[in-house]
């Protein structure tokens, strides 16, 4: 991410509805290890197998309803970015999902995602707020995150965003 800007750009992944933290990342690796480097080599296997191979730094999930439905435990963003995925967009997202996501430092957009394909590259301006498929040229809006989640997002999550400040910037 362009730190000044707050552009991404990256290949989409797509997929449907539902994918819940176990699809993301399968219960048997969830408690064998810490190492996220790790969990993210086993990222979606279960339903994409081999996806961790598929993606390039800065590429997008791109997902229909309730993305990260399931269990509430971090391993599921967690491993999202440890693959260096540039961002998770969804038409939903389960509330403890999308929390646990901003808290580490993980984009989650909320947007219609019927007009973006699988393997289309996007550019997303998380500022402006809007989506940009670069093949037909079509913009998605979607609305801006408020100026100190982008704070969060930009310092790495909220742990790494309290080092930086000392507690919320005023």
């Amino acid at each position: 991410m362009s730190k000044k800007e707050k552009i991404l750009k990256g290949r989409v992944h797509k997929l449907g509805d539902n994918i819940n933290t176990d699809y993301i990342i399968s219960g048997r690796y969830k408690f064998k290890t810490l190492n996220n480097k790790l969990l993210a080599e086993h990222l979606l296997e279960d339903i994409k197998p081999k996806f961790y191979q598929k993606v390039s730094p800065g590429d997008f999930i791109v997902a229909g309803e309730n993305f990260g439905c399931g269990s509430s435990r971090e391993q599921a963003p967690l491993a999202i970015k440890y693959a260096k995925i540039g961002a998770v967009l969804a038409k939903s997202f389960a509330r403890i999902f999308y929390r646990n996501a901003i808290n580490i430092g993980l984009p989650i957009i909320i947007t219609e995602t019927e007009k973006i394909s699988d393997g289309e590259e996007l550019l997303i301006d998380l500022v402006k707020g809007e989506i940009y498929i670069l093949k037909t040229g079509t913009v998605l809006p979607v609305k801006p995150f408020p100026t100190q989640i982008l704070q969060i997002i930009e310092a790495g999550g909220l742990i790494e965003y309290f080092k930086k400040y000392g507690g919320w910037k005023s």
